[in-house]
């Protein structure tokens, strides 16, 4: 069945699950034409309301004089709310933020100074397989093909500089600098964005978007996108191979990966988990994936800094799925995970391989798990052995009256915040580890980049995120080396209204980077972060900042944020030493070193 992609009456869509694009059965529209040569048969309007179609209403954005007819038209479309971000970098992240929670995001900078400054949240987004629309304002069509030397140029008269850096990032490019085909790339780069569930590049001339032009003149039909198919002879035998190899298993475990995301396969993936009986776990890149209150969730597998007794138990099974995985140098611990490839059923998006024996291409992830559910025999003994093992986690050690606040017990205090009201934005730093030991309610949201790994993410994505998802209130940690690159944004939080509820861990530097490869650069100018916070704030909007040193100013601050503040954005200073860190970032931290410093291979 083909899945219908919004409605031109809705201006509000339902909230979709993450990765996942809306599918809510055929659609009534009205066909009627727009009058050709009126004020809605532009390219600025049709662009508007696709955007509003598949689910975008909001679009982050940074004016230049390249895009603002273009942010005209946005504006005037009633389903669209355009929100300003201080720099690209944060509309980037932004855009990224609001597709995981929305499904789909977009941006519109200017060209080239925008577009660049744009390119690394694009990147993340791309390796995050998040589906962004990045819209930029290019220059007047009349200029292409010329000599002419525009600003926000390099100086050459060759416009095509920043559609080639695009080009590596983005699964699909559309330059419109034609009305004639305006309207088909256009709709070419939006689908294929939602089915790539990739970015995309559209760049639009500054002297197109208020021209009536005739393809335009009727309401954009909304796209149906015919869902991708499993070969049905592949699918057979990947499930009777698989079936074969995990039922002659004595302890097998399933693993969950990021990629489960991208495939739309997390239903089916807990559905084999309830079949099976098998122990499960997540890679750390998955978290949030797969529900942490099913009876037989182990934990985190990352080797050796996965949580409690859960590497013990994967690595010992004789069989294990991974579904969706990517084994990275940090997802791998510097390449030390001690899995085997003849246990292993790798799973991808849409191939399946098993042991070192057959793959089988063209088989998607949901399908398979499904009709695999269906031939497994139920074999417990992998959680069996787990609970067997299994000592609940200490607790940290009591503080004193008025001691220096300890890391572990902050995040202690933050668990017990946690709700399906919730969601939780991670930094790229120690935060990556403090969070991943939480134990997530059920409804609670979880994001973080792990494969990009870009430090300041987050200031942006919880922006995007908290837009989107209106209804939860988001909770960040953000280290202060992190928070020094995107800062500026807190301002554009506070102009939206948002609740967010941000911990700014200050340790004095990059501690993340320190456990890898400590030097004097990885120490940082000290800021006053709830003074910076309180200039940006200025009176306009909802805001309360503190700063806290023990637990006693921590517990009154926390209460007051879900109190008389709970309307605020409440941005909480913790204070900690220089080196409290977690021990999976000193264990990790050791390993990752070690990859990073292997000699060159005699040649």
């Amino acid at each position: 069945m083909d899945t219908k992609i919004g409605a031109v009456d809705t201006c509000k869509p339902a909230t979709y699950n993450v990765g996942s694009l809306p599918t809510n059965g055929a659609v009534t529209i009205q066909h009627s034409v727009i009058p050709f040569n009126s004020a809605h048969s532009t390219l600025g309007r049709h662009l508007a309301r696709r955007l509003v179609q598949v689910g975008v209403n909001d679009v982050f954005s940074v004016p230049g004089d390249f895009n603002l007819t273009l942010l005209d038209h946005l504006l005037a479309e009633p389903g669209l709310n355009l929100v300003g971000c201080c720099n690209e970098l944060n509309a980037g992240y932004a855009a990224d933020g609001y597709a995981r929670s929305r499904g789909v995001g977009a941006c519109v900078v200017t060209f080239t100074v925008g577009g660049l400054s744009v390119l690394n949240a694009i990147a993340g987004a791309y390796s995050e397989n998040l589906p962004v629309i990045c819209i930029v304002g290019g220059p007047n069509s009349n200029d292409y093909g010329t000599s002419r030397i525009l600003h926000h140029t390099i100086g050459l008269p060759d416009f095509s500089q920043e559609l080639r850096c695009f080009q590596t990032v983005t699964c699909y490019q559309a330059v419109v600098n034609n009305l004639e085909d305006a309207h088909e790339l256009i709709d070419t780069a939006i689908s294929t964005a939602l089915k790539e569930s990739k970015p995309v590049y559209i760049s639009i001339s500054c002297n197109l978007p208020a021209i009536p032009h005739p393809t335009f003149s009727r309401e954009p039909v909304p796209y149906s996108l015919s869902p991708k198919l499993s070969n049905p002879i592949g699918l057979e035998a990947a499930v009777e191979a698989a079936a074969e190899f995990l039922n002659k298993a004595v302890k097998p475990v399933m693993v969950g990966g990021p990629k489960l995301r991208v495939a739309k396969a997390c239903e089916a993936f807990v559905e084999l988990a309830d079949a099976s009986g098998c122990a499960v776990a997540v890679m750390p890149s998955a978290k949030g994936l797969v529900p942490e209150h099913h009876p037989h969730f182990i934990g985190t597998y990352w080797g050796a800094v996965s949580t409690a007794f859960c590497a013990e138990i994967v690595e010992s099974a004789d069989a294990y799925i991974f579904a969706g995985p990517i084994f990275n140098d940090y997802s791998s611990v510097g390449y030390s995970l001690l899995i085997k490839k003849e246990k292993a059923i790798i799973l991808q998006p849409d191939r399946v391989t098993i042991s070192n024996g057959p793959s089988f291409g063209c088989v998607l992830m949901k399908d398979f798990l499904r009709e695999l559910a269906k031939r497994l025999k139920h074999n417990a003994t992998a959680y069996e052995n787990y609970y067997r093992i299994y000592v609940p986690e200490g607790h940290p050690l009591k503080c004193q009256p008025k001691e220096p606040l300890r890391v572990n017990v902050l995040f202690k205090h933050i668990q017990n915040m946690l709700s399906g009201d919730t969601a939780v934005i991670a930094e790229t730093g120690d935060s990556w580890f403090n969070c991943q030991k939480l134990k997530l309610p059920g409804g609670c949201g979880y994001e973080f980049q792990m494969q990009y790994g870009s430090i300041g993410w987050s200031v942006g994505a919880t922006l995007g995120y908290a837009q989107a998802a209106q209804g939860k209130r988001v909770i960040a940690c953000i280290g202060d080396g992190s928070f020094q690159v995107t800062a500026q944004d807190v301002s554009t939080m506070l102009r939206c209204g948002q609740r967010t509820i941000i911990f700014l861990i200050n340790n004095g530097g990059y501690t993340i980077e320190v456990e890898i490869h400590d030097g004097p650069y990885n120490v940082i100018k000290n800021w006053n972060y709830t003074g910076l916070v309180d200039a940006i704030h200025n009176g306009e909007g909802k805001c309360w900042t503190t700063k806290v040193r023990c637990e006693e100013e921590l517990i009154e601050a926390i209460e007051t944020a879900a109190g008389a503040k709970k309307d605020c954005l409440c941005f909480i200073e913790v204070i900690v030493h220089k080196d409290d860190t977690s021990k999976e970032l000193l264990e990790w931290g050791s390993r990752v070193s070690a990859a990073n410093s292997r000699p060159p291979n005699p040649q």
